[in-house]
């Protein structure tokens, strides 16, 4: 949907209000982040736990039946496939000592997960696995292997599982992409409001000169024609003068307009019905202009009161008509405003007969520097919209709208 003119100040005002809830995201963003890695950070660690606890019970099962094998008589002594089948399901180091820490021999048969090269000598072999004990030992206290619950046989000393190390270096990994995350977000976010900014500004400049050029245009004309009628001694003069002060009082109110913007306006009850007439009025004399037969009427029924800044509300109400003729493709069309009042809620709304809303642009038309017009800035019901909900405490929605059939803006106030 097209925009309308004299939207610069949206600039101002979005930039005022626009910082702060820049921050609030990224406060939120790295509270979220900060509390995902926290989370990640605990439900790992308890992974690690019962991990943990499992590799000390099979180490202790294994344990376990080394004592009862040194207890056991020759008879019952055939339980080696036992420990055949509990060493195969181990994915851990494990070494197993005598009660003195003293790697057993053959050294390859009583270690588990720990590379060691039979090659070497038996004295390197053995310091290769003291160097191995000594480190297991930090990691994991020691299981004695018992007998009679006093005399010590053997010590078994394990490690970590593959598992455990990768489930370790998981939040690290999951920190890093969290943080890749919020770094990608932050830069995406910064761009996004330093472009939005930018559009703001190159619109409030051509805003300007746009607004100020169609009065400025008028009165160098009325100036011509009254060099003309005075030449003539034409008694039209005073019907130049009077549009002359028109064109003055025009340029007075655009400087009003602007002069709000960033700062709290003043409001009071002010008659709506009026207060739109006044615009239908303004563009009554200014359709013909364009080429375009379009019908602007107002429907109401009885006089609705708002508290309201005129001057700022009736941009609004320009903005919105101004899209609405820009919508009308045709040589023909109408724009019908409709003004009524439920109880406490006044709804105002201004529908067109224009082309409709794609449905793809629908979330966009609000947003500052979208616009569907290639001589356009994307400001006019931006400007609308915060001047109505900022402003007046009110909101400005799309109530409606169908291709080729036309749109429906609503504007709700308090009564």
């Amino acid at each position: 949907m097209p925009e309308a003119p004299e939207q610069p100040a949206m600039m101002a005002i979005r930039q005022r209000r626009t910082v702060p809830s820049s921050g609030n995201m990224k406060v939120v963003l790295l509270t979220l982040a900060f509390l995902i890695v926290a989370g990640t950070l605990l439900y790992t660690h308890e992974l690690v736990v019962e991990l943990q606890q499992k590799e000390k019970e099979v180490a202790d099962l294994y344990a376990r039946a080394l004592e009862y094998l040194a207890s056991a008589d020759d008879t019952q002594a055939d339980y080696s496939f036992v420990l055949d089948e509990i060493i195969r399901a181990i994915d851990f180091p494990i070494i197993q000592t005598d009660a003195q820490r003293e790697p057993l021999q053959p050294y390859a048969s009583n270690i588990k997960n720990i590379p060691l090269d039979t090659s070497l000598p038996l004295e390197a072999q053995r310091r290769y696995l003291l160097r191995q004990i000594a480190e297991l030992a930090e990691k994991n206290t020691p299981i004695a292997v018992t007998v009679q619950d006093t005399i010590v046989l053997n010590y078994i000393l394990y490690g970590e599982s593959p598992l455990i190390t990768r489930l370790r270096l998981l939040p690290y990994i999951e920190f890093g992409v969290v943080a890749v995350f919020i770094f990608i977000g932050y830069l995406s976010f910064s761009y996004i409001k330093r472009s939005e900014q930018s559009n703001i500004w190159v619109g409030m400049a051509r805003e300007t000169a746009h607004q100020l050029g169609t009065p400025i245009s008028s009165m160098m004309g009325w100036i011509e024609l009254l060099k003309h009628q005075l030449h003539d001694r034409n008694h039209g003069v005073h019907e130049t003068i009077r549009d002359m002060e028109n064109d003055l009082q025009r340029l007075q109110k655009i400087a009003g307009r602007f002069s709000k913007i960033g700062s709290k306006p003043d409001v009071k009850d002010e008659n709506l019905n009026e207060v739109i007439e006044h615009v239908i009025r303004y563009f009554e004399r200014r359709i013909p202009q364009s080429g375009k037969r379009v019908q602007l009427t107002l429907q109401h029924t009885e006089p609705v009161f708002a508290q309201i800044n005129s001057e700022l509300f009736e941009w609004v109400i320009e903005n919105l008509i101004k899209n609405a003729l820009d919508a009308i493709d045709g040589p023909e069309g109408a724009i019908t405003i409709t003004l009524a009042q439920r109880g406490k809620t006044i709804m105002i709304d201004v529908a067109d007969t224009g082309r409709g809303i794609q449905p793809e642009h629908r979330k966009d038309i609000f947003r500052p520097g979208y616009s569907t017009r290639s001589r356009g800035w994307g400001l006019g019901l931006s400007l609308a919209k915060r001047i109505v909900e900022s402003y007046h405490n009110g909101k400005l929605t799309l109530k409606e709208t169908r291709l080729g059939e036309g749109t429906t803006f609503r504007i709700r106030l308090k009564a």
